[in-house]
């Protein structure tokens, strides 16, 4: 089942289980409420009865006179109901026409007939007899064995001021309601009415059918609206789905040039975001990876060939075989060693092979010491090295081997690098909770198009690749690598001194 409709349904389900639940707290609360409004409009009714029980009341200063007397309490009932909707209906006998009587019952209504003398000779009616002949003495029926009256369906009674019964019907099995009965302020009775708890007939029933009816209608056109409304909109939350589908199905294809519709601004809108977040991601490793690929041949293939040819030289007797030509061999090979060593290197810091033997360092003192072999590097190269000595303790949490290292191919990059300056400064400082180390040369610098891509295998600004103005390219990115074990960070940026500016920042201990 697809989502929309699943969704759909379960929009439905809910917006069915909602209505057909308020129609029926509509329908029993208009019910109840007309009930109690009903209860409460006879009460208003009968109130002027409560008057005339009062007078009643007030001849003897008891209720003797009317104890029992159903007959009056009858008539003053009726007298306050006469025309209105409480009045109880009046069953007549209907007069039946000579055609539709009965005929005389046999031995009850039989013609006298006159004898000899002129009396009339009443003829009794057989009584039946059994199988056996003999007469039935049928006892007639008693006044016990007679149904006994049906409730009425409203009641009404007077209480004395005990709740004891006086006159009416009452029954204590049912809920009335009690109108007390005062007179100077001295309660002397109740009236009774009986709660309706149902209506069986009147207006009011008939207005609380219609209103049934019109709530179901109600209802009814709400569910259709609301079909009306989910499918549009089960379709519509649906749509972006659809969407990042059709765009994870062409990124398992390999198009990583693709982009979503961003303009949304809910959950769906930032989930096609990060898509096209994704697929940038992809396509610039794809692109790094295929650089880095050609690169690997091209510096692999470079010594490679040089190796080969002075090779092939050397046994075609071309060159001849002696000392400084194997020399010269012998410097490619290493070039092709050291090539390798960085490959592994950087391979082992992607996988996360590069082992760290970290403990508490002092910085500072760590780069004092390393600041004299440096020295000596740079003045060899006929460079000016800037350091000046950090006399506080900083403590961080290293390697000191692979900090070593990190600092030799920035310092061997800046000699490469600053061929046509005249200086290499490294500086050492503290700022808030992270010690800062910075490399800067005045050589000719870096384009600000390259800043971000320093730090990438293989990447070096000169196209060409030429090994006599640069290196391999891969010992920015182990230095990034060696940074990134360590918590810290790398950044590249253009020097006051108007070449390559490298800060490092790793956190205190």
């Amino acid at each position: 089942m697809k989502i929309h409709i699943k969704l759909f349904l379960i929009i439905f389900s809910f917006s069915l289980v909602m209505v057909a639940s308020l129609i029926l707290l509509m329908q029993w609360s208009l019910g109840k409420g007309m009930i109690d409004y009903v209860n409460t409009k006879e009460i208003e009714q009968l109130k002027p009865l409560i008057t005339q029980l009062q007078t009643v009341y007030s001849k003897k200063n008891s209720w003797d006179s009317l104890e029992n007397n159903h007959r009056q309490f009858q008539r003053m009932i009726a007298s306050q109901l006469q025309n209105t909707e409480f009045e109880p209906p009046i069953k007549k006998r209907p007069q039946r026409r000579k055609d539709q009587r009965r005929p005389p019952r046999d031995g009850y209504r039989q013609k006298y007939q006159t004898d000899l003398e002129g009396f009339p000779e009443p003829k009794h009616p057989k009584r039946p007899k059994d199988v056996y002949g003999n007469e039935h003495n049928k006892k007639s029926p008693s006044i016990n064995d007679k149904r006994p009256p049906p409730k009425p369906k409203v009641s009404y009674a007077v209480l004395d001021s005990e709740q004891n019964y006086i006159v009416g019907h009452f029954d204590k099995k049912r809920d009335y309601s009690l109108t007390p009965i005062t007179l100077n302020t001295a309660v002397i009775g109740y009236f009774a009415i009986s709660k309706r708890h149902k209506l069986a007939q009147g207006y009011e029933l008939d207005f609380i059918k219609q209103q049934q009816s019109y709530i179901w209608l109600i209802g009814l056109g709400v569910m259709v609206l609301v079909i009306i409304i989910t499918l549009p909109l089960a379709r519509h939350l649906v749509q972006p789905i659809r969407q990042l589908k059709s765009g994870m199905h062409k990124l398992t294809q390999g198009n990583y040039s693709q982009n979503l519709d961003v303009k949304r601004q809910d959950e769906f809108g930032q989930l096609n975001r990060d898509f096209n977040e994704l697929t940038q991601a992809l396509d610039k490793n794809e692109t790094a990876r295929k650089r880095w690929l050609a690169n690997i041949s091209h510096e692999l293939r470079t010594p490679v060939a040089i190796l080969k040819g002075e090779i092939e030289a050397m046994l075609d007797g071309i060159r001849p075989l002696n000392l400084d030509n194997i020399k010269s061999t012998q410097e490619e090979v290493a070039h092709l060693q050291k090539l390798i060593e960085d490959l592994h290197q950087l391979t082992s810091a992607d996988i996360g092979a590069m082992k760290y033997r970290k403990k508490n360092t002092n910085l500072a003192d760590l780069i004092n010491k390393e600041s004299n072999r440096y020295e000596g590097y740079v003045t060899d190269a006929g460079l000016c090295f800037e350091y000046t000595q950090y006399a506080k303790v900083i403590n961080v949490y290293v390697d000191q081997t692979r900090i070593c290292q990190l600092l030799d191919n920035l310092i061997n990059n800046g000699i490469k690098y600053a061929y046509s300056g005249s200086q290499i400064q490294l500086s050492l400082s503290v700022n808030k909770k992270v010690a800062k180390i910075i490399v800067e040369d005045d050589g000719p610098g870096v384009a600000e198009r390259h800043l971000p891509y320093l730090f990438e295998h293989l990447y070096r600004v000169e196209n060409s690749r030429n090994r006599g103005t640069g290196g391999t390219g891969l010992g920015l990115s182990i230095c990034a690598h060696i940074i990134e074990a360590h918590q810290g960070e790398i950044t590249a940026s253009r020097s006051i001194l108007g070449g390559l500016k490298v800060t490092i920042t790793l956190p205190l201990f």
